[in-house]
């Protein structure tokens, strides 16, 4: 049976933006929202973490799960899923440094 699913992408490839039109509708730049089976859905996001190179995306689409979805994310993203106590809950990792990024402290005058 059909379900909805959204797939939100950063700095993607044009050639995945246009594999994931054909079945979806990007409503905003990077958001793909649609209605499609299972299997459909599951060779999208096989697509989507093949040809992903050094974007990102999440997927959300419906699960039998406490929340009623599931969250699967590819490429480096700065929010990771997580399972806590069956609930999917985000973590933030730290930005990472660039080259010659400083690290200052303010100081106090008090």
């Amino acid at each position: 049976m059909p379900s909805m699913l959204v797939i939100a992408t950063t700095a993607v490839p044009d050639h995945l933006r246009g594999a994931l039109s054909r079945w979806t509708t990007e409503v905003v730049a990077g958001i793909f929202v649609g209605t499609v089976s299972t299997r459909v859905r599951e060779e999208l996001w096989t697509a989507v973490c093949d040809t992903v190179g050094d974007g990102a995306a999440v997927l959300v689409h419906p699960a039998p799960t406490e929340q009623g979805y599931a969250i699967h994310t590819a490429g480096t993203r700065r929010r990771t899923p997580m399972d806590f106590d069956g609930l999917t809950l985000i973590r933030m990792t730290a930005a990472p440094k660039t080259a010659g990024q400083e690290v200052t402290k303010r100081q106090s005058h008090y």
